[in-house]
């Protein structure tokens, strides 16, 4: 090589995870946000965005809000609308405590805002049981002893609901076997895969998966 030739490494450009994250959010809340929303166009750095109205349709009953744009689903319910029983755990969707369920699709409500489901149905722990009659998997859970602090009960309740749903609907997981089949075998590895992003601090997982198998009907 010549003494004058450069050794430096042309300049890349370097995609990262992140970048993709960060860029499909930017082009998700583009096309979901209300229109009064993106129509009241750029603010100051030290200036608020304007509120928003929002029609949340929440366990069979309307409320309607008037919010910041920026304000997560889980702020929304806990908040201003007094349903605690979704937790506030990591903040991040890394643990499932604020799982609930979005058109009967689970959903982990601290990662999304409340202005993007304007209208749409919206399950929470609070709208599961009948009265005073549980929900089959509320009261599996207590039969199993499916908890034991109890903030992640919550979450994991109504990440179950919606996973049974997607079993029954042939959606497949990571560690399905036989794609053929119109669904998969919920097997103890295929209910641990498909709650995989709902974190026990207690590892009270065989309880769970107990509990889940109880309210599928499958013998335990």
């Amino acid at each position: 090589m010549d003494e004058h030739e450069s050794n430096e490494e042309p300049n890349t450009l370097e995609v990262t995870r992140r970048t993709v994250i960060e860029t499909g959010t930017t082009a998700l809340l583009l096309t979901t946000l209300p229109r009064a929303v993106l129509a009241a166009g750029p603010v100051g750095d030290n200036e608020p965005p304007p509120p928003a109205k929002v029609e949340l349709q929440i366990n069979g009953h309307a409320h309607s809000l008037t919010l910041d744009p920026r304000t997560t689903l889980l702020d929304a319910l806990r908040e201003h609308l007094a349903l605690t029983g979704s937790k506030k755990g990591c903040d991040h969707g890394q643990c499932g405590a604020c799982t609930v369920l979005i058109e009967g699709r689970r959903i982990n409500s601290c990662l999304t805002l409340a202005a993007m489901h304007d209208g749409q149905s919206i399950t929470t722990i609070e709208g599961l049981a009948w009265g005073d009659d549980l929900h089959p998997l509320q009261a599996a859970f207590v039969e199993h002893d499916g908890f034991q602090c109890g903030y992640c009960t919550s979450g994991q309740i109504c990440s179950a609901v919606g996973m049974l749903a997607e079993s029954q609907q042939g959606m497949p997981s990571y560690v399905t076997n036989d794609l053929t089949q119109p669904a998969a075998e919920l097997t103890d590895a295929e209910i641990r895969e498909r709650m995989s992003g709902n974190i026990c601090r207690c590892a009270a997982y065989p309880n769970i998966v107990a509990a889940i198998k109880q309210a599928a009907g499958i013998p335990t």
